[in-house]
């Protein structure tokens, strides 16, 4: 046998490897979620080794007829389901969807709010010391939102004292960005979107983790609070590919279209807009159900670790109206040493700083959080009962110290009878099952 047919051998047994793998843990990481079998289907369509840069009908590429008519059937749906005027569904992911708004919004060295990464922003807006997105792409100067801990949420006093400040200065941001990774709260984008206006900032919401809440109408609409624009991934509360999605007014619309393109993409991933548009079918009909769902599991799941001894940030604000739980396991180690011990015992998560983390001295790998989301094991067709039993194994390995080989059986036979996709019109293939087709 050939070295390079051993490659193909080791790298196709590893794919299979993983898809039995994830038959057997509780997949609780915030920012993923499982497609539907459309679209996995989609996703394995010869749209994927096409071109089509540009507008629908206005291609630089020939062979797109079929190819358009799915963009703009994308496009129509993303502007019902978030009630915009416009959309454009070619950036390949959120970190591009949030480079278009940065270069059509901004100037290099223009300010900008965002939050902090450990009060639940994201590396995107993050400056450039940090290697974040808005300092090393665009050169912006980040000034984080200031934040309540107790609130867990932007403290309105606050941030309009500083932007009174930065007016008085005459060097007003140009740019307020809200949303983030961590948001268990929405953030008060109406309060102050007047206030960043009168400024002359633009007001942009990063919605990747909520999206799908929004457009269900379960957590806040910003377009109708002061947003200009909202930008997103596809893959966590929203349950498609890994992709991205910019929804915005019309007043913007051209702007938009031309930094997308030849700006910042070339070629869009024309498969994962294919997957896209079906998984935006499966939420106009199935969505709000499904997100509802989301919610209630996300708190029943807090509940049910606090009532075990956990530290769940939010206590007396009902913990979350999302799908992320923000966990504080400082009494019984760190982020990065549980989240190793999760995964051994087939419970996957992630490690999280907490908001007052750096000033105690703690770094991203070892942070004092582990963040949680429901997104997933909702769509498996977990309900709040099952969030018990997941608080239980979590309880297991966190508090108790059991060791994980002894959690992990009990978890691979918890994880039989949820193997398909729920929530979505076709459900024939399994949830994790590898499908040949070679």
């Amino acid at each position: 046998m050939s070295y390079a047919h051993t490659y193909y051998d080791q790298v196709l047994r590893l794919l299979e490897e993983h898809h039995s793998w994830f038959r057997e843990v509780i997949p609780l990481i915030a920012s993923e979620n499982i497609p539907s079998p459309a679209v996995r289907e989609a996703l394995a369509t010869d749209f994927g080794n096409r071109y089509a840069e540009g507008w629908p009908g206005e291609r630089v590429y020939a062979g797109c007829p079929y190819i358009d008519r799915v963009e703009m059937l994308c496009s129509e749906m993303a502007k019902k389901l978030f009630r915009a005027e416009f959309a454009d569904v070619r950036p390949i992911s959120g970190v591009v969807a949030n480079l278009v708004v940065y270069s059509l919004f901004t100037e290099p060295h223009d300010r900008m709010f965002a939050l902090s990464i450990p009060c639940g922003g994201h590396i995107t807006t993050g400056k450039r010391e940090l290697g974040g997105t808005a300092g090393i792409a665009r050169r912006l100067r980040v000034e984080y939102f200031p934040y309540s801990y107790e609130d867990l949420n932007i403290d309105v006093e606050e941030t309009r004292k500083r932007l009174r400040d930065m007016v008085r200065e005459k060097d007003p941001p140009k740019l307020a960005m809200f949303g983030g990774s961590v948001l268990p709260f929405p953030h008060p984008v109406r309060e102050l979107a007047e206030a960043f206006h009168e400024a002359g900032a633009k007001v942009v919401y990063d919605a990747a983790h909520v999206a799908g809440l929004i457009a269900c109408g379960l957590f806040q609409d910003p377009l109708r609070e002061g947003a200009d624009a909202v930008t997103m991934s596809t893959h966590k509360t929203l349950p498609g590919p890994q992709h991205g999605m910019i929804v915005a007014r019309q007043t913007y619309a051209e702007q938009v279209k031309k930094v997308t393109f030849p700006g910042l993409v070339s070629n869009h991933h024309l498969h994962a807009v294919a997957g896209v548009a079906v998984m935006l079918a499966e939420m106009l009909e199935f969505g709000r159900e499904y997100m509802k769902q989301v919610v209630r599991n996300a708190k029943a799941l807090a509940q049910a670790l606090w009532e075990r001894g956990l530290k769940v940030l939010g206590e007396k604000k009902g913990f979350t109206e999302s799908h992320v739980v923000w966990v504080d396991i400082t009494p019984y180690g760190d982020g990065g040493t549980l989240e190793k011990k999760l995964e051994n015992a087939n419970i996957i998560t992630n490690r999280n700083l907490l908001p007052w983390d750096i000033k105690m001295g703690r770094h991203y790998q070892n942070p004092g959080g582990i963040r949680l989301g429901t997104s997933e094991v909702t769509r498996l067709g977990m309900r709040e009962p099952e969030m018990e039993e997941i608080a239980d194994f979590l309880k297991q390995v966190i508090v108790d110290g059991k060791p994980p080989e002894k959690v992990r059986s009990k978890v691979a036979e918890f994880r039989k009878q949820y193997q398909k996709v729920h929530y979505c019109f076709h459900s024939l293939t399994g949830a994790y099952q590898y499908v040949r087709i070679r």
